[in-house]
């Protein structure tokens, strides 16, 4: 009976779950009236599920709203939609929507849906002051209720008759930025509103303009007043005063100044405060003794704070008398002559005339007078320049340059390096020098009778580079020199260099060449093909560190070493090598000698080793002959008489051909080219 039961409630339990099957087809969500929604206007976001079920059931469904991936409404109804109802959209409700919907255990989701409300709220504008003085700032605040950062805003200042001045302003984080405006000279009543920003989907949109808040402006001192006295036209040597002043309604650091191009003449602080209904005028004063330097444009200027204000004056100064002029008897001399200087004005007599030389720690008085005449040195060279007053206005002439010359002393010319001499390739340089002479000198090279440089130098010497030297140029150098002195020129003493040529092209030979025997005497003959005397010569033989063997300095292009007895620890490599004054060493090439035995060395050990090997051999032959003579006689003693004939035969044969081999030897050792290109 249980199991039956049992069976018939897993059928009923099966069939009811088959009866409960539910797939989500879509879900859609929609914005009410569109995706573009007018500011303050109502809004509406559906969410709408599509289910498709096996058979009529109820469902309970889980409906989330979110806006740019933040949670903004949630519910749960039987229905298949649900609204998030907005009865006024602002600008922050602008953004991505997507819903979620939730059911049976199973969820999906909606695509996203942008929606953009149009339209900002009216931003609200207030200031701190209503009533501002110029030099002050009007502080301002603008505010966009209701919307959500990031936002930009826009204070606009307006004049009367003006274009407004605007400023902008990102606020990432707040719905209000606050900015500060200058009140500036001119300013009087003052408008103030501004705007909203926002970027939308890479557009920008703004709000209305907000409320319009208008600032009085005061003056904390009128426009200053500037005056000249006696007049702005006057005559040098009068006296001239300025006048600057201002009216004052608020005193509190107020500074005048009086200055002419960028020159502040005089100034002067007041920092008392008075009441607003004070009105109080300050003057300024500066008075000079007029120049015609004076003249040109003043400007007095009022200052306090950020505020200020200004007034120009063009002043016109009349020359009294003109410059002075000095004139000099001449402007370059010999010293020990004469110079006159007057001091002259065009068409103006009565001055006091005073002549001065410039100098740059302070001019030098000379005397008080309009002429001047004095015996010159060297020491009076210079610049002058005289000076005249007239009514306490002095004024100086433009400087007159005297030059007082010594004559130049003979030069000498010398080569800088020091020696006479040159190396062939190499340039020469030269130095010519005056000890004595006022510059500028004018230095002239010769070479031989040719002229090959002429300088003017501002100071005693001069130098000369000959990059021409040949093997055999013997011409003398020489040089001149001359200033402005009237003794004219003086020329040096010819100078001879001598032109060293390099050492070229160095060999070394030997007599005998290639094998010495040992004990006998070997030549040696060093030799350069071209380069200046003396020669140094030196000659080695290579070890692991070369051995210097001989050296010598020759006047002449060869050397000769004899080396009187050779042995077996000479043989080995030999070169040379060969310098002059022109510091490079020439080598040869090497040549390679080996030591030989002598020709008695060779006979005594020929003795050692042949005399045993022929009485060895003639004991043979006699026991020979003696064991043949016994077994045959007369046969014997012919055959014996035929050998002594062959054996003596033989032996002149031998000593001619050693006597051959002799005489060519010799004849060749002293036919043969020595391993030197000079030997013959």
């Amino acid at each position: 009976m249980y199991l039956a039961l049992l069976v018939f409630f897993l059928q009923c339990s099966e069939l009811y779950t088959q009866e409960r099957v539910f797939t989500f087809n879509t879900v859609e969500i929609k914005v009410q009236p569109s995706v573009k929604v007018k500011n303050g206007a109502p809004m509406s976001i559906v969410c709408r599920a599509d289910i498709s079920k096996s058979t009529n059931f109820q469902l309970k469904h889980n409906f989330t709203i979110f806006k740019d991936g933040k949670l903004v409404f949630m519910t749960v109804s039987n229905k298949g939609d649900a609204q998030y109802e907005i009865p006024m959209a602002r600008s922050s409700d602008t953004g991505e929507y997507e819903c979620t919907v939730e059911a049976g255990g199973k969820t999906k989701s909606s695509n996203s849906l942008h929606v953009w409300v149009t339209g900002m709220t009216k931003p609200i504008l207030t200031a701190e002051k209503k009533e501002v003085l110029e030099g002050e700032v009007v502080k301002l605040r603008c505010e966009l209720p209701e919307e959500v950062p990031p936002l930009y805003f826009v204070f606009r200042k307006t004049k009367m008759n003006s274009t407004p001045k605007e400023k902008f302003v990102f606020e990432p984080y707040k719905n209000f930025s606050v900015v500060e405006f200058s009140v500036e000279e001119g300013d009087n009543i003052l408008q103030f509103d501004c705007f909203g920003k926002r970027n939308v989907k890479l557009e920008f949109e703004s709000s209305e303009y907000s409320n319009k808040t208008l600032v009085t402006v005061r003056e904390p001192f009128i426009k200053p007043t500037l005056k000249a006295k006696p007049s702005s036209n006057i005559t040098e040597g009068d006296r001239i005063q300025f006048e600057c002043s201002t009216v004052v309604a608020r005193m509190h650091d107020i500074e005048i100044i009086l200055q002419k191009n960028r020159t502040i003449l005089n100034s002067t602080v007041y920092k008392y405060v008075d009441e607003y209904s004070v009105r109080d005028e300050k003057l300024l004063k500066y008075s000079a003794l007029a120049t015609l330097e004076d003249s040109g444009e003043y400007l007095c200027k009022v200052e306090q704070g950020r505020t200020s204000k200004t007034t120009k004056l063009n002043v016109v100064v009349s020359e009294l008398f003109p410059k002075p002029i000095l004139a000099a008897s001449m402007s370059k001399l010999d010293e020990n002559k004469e110079l006159t200087l007057s001091c002259s004005i065009s068409g103006f007599r009565k001055a006091n005339f005073s002549i001065l030389r410039k100098n740059s720690n302070g001019d030098i008085w000379l005397k008080n007078s309009r002429n001047l005449t004095m015996r010159v040195n060297v020491n009076d060279t210079g610049s002058y320049i005289c000076k005249a007053e007239v009514k306490g206005i002095v004024k100086e002439s433009r400087p007159v340059r005297i030059n007082v010359y010594a004559p130049v002393s003979k030069p000498t010319l010398s080569v800088v390096s020091g020696l006479p001499e040159v190396v062939l390739g190499k340039p020469l340089r030269l130095i010519c020098r005056s000890v004595m002479g006022t510059p500028p000198i004018t230095f002239t090279f010769y070479k031989g009778n040719n002229e090959v440089k002429k300088v003017v130098i501002n100071d005693t010497y001069a130098t000369f580079l000959d990059e021409n030297i040949r093997p055999n140029d013997k011409r003398g150098y020489k040089c001149d020199a001359r200033n402005n002195h009237s003794s004219g020129m003086k020329t040096s003493n010819i100078l001879n260099v001598t032109v060293i040529v390099p050492i070229r092209n160095a060999s070394l030979g030997s007599i005998p060449y290639g094998e010495v025997e040992d004990g006998s005497e070997t030549a040696f003959l060093c030799s350069v093909k071209e380069g200046s005397w003396p020669i140094h010569f030196r000659i080695f033989r290579k070890t692991d560190r070369d051995i210097l063997l001989f050296e010598k300095s020759e006047n002449a292009d060869r050397v000769m070493w004899r080396k009187e007895a050779m042995n077996r620890q000479d043989t080995g490599t030999y070169y040379c090598m060969a310098s002059n004054r022109a510091n490079v060493d020439v080598k040869s090439h090497p040549i390679t000698i080996s030591v030989i035995l002598a020709a008695w060395q060779k006979g005594i050990i020929a003795a050692f080793v042949l005399i045993p090997i022929a009485g060895a051999a003639t004991l043979t032959l006699w026991w020979f002959l003696c064991k043949k003579k016994k077994a045959k006689g007369p046969s014997m003693e012919m055959s014996g008489s035929a050998l002594a004939t062959n054996l003596t035969s033989e032996k002149l044969t031998r000593q001619h051909n050693d006597g051959d081999y002799y005489t060519d030897s010799v004849e060749k050792r002293h036919s043969r080219i020595q391993g030197h290109p000079d030997a013959t």
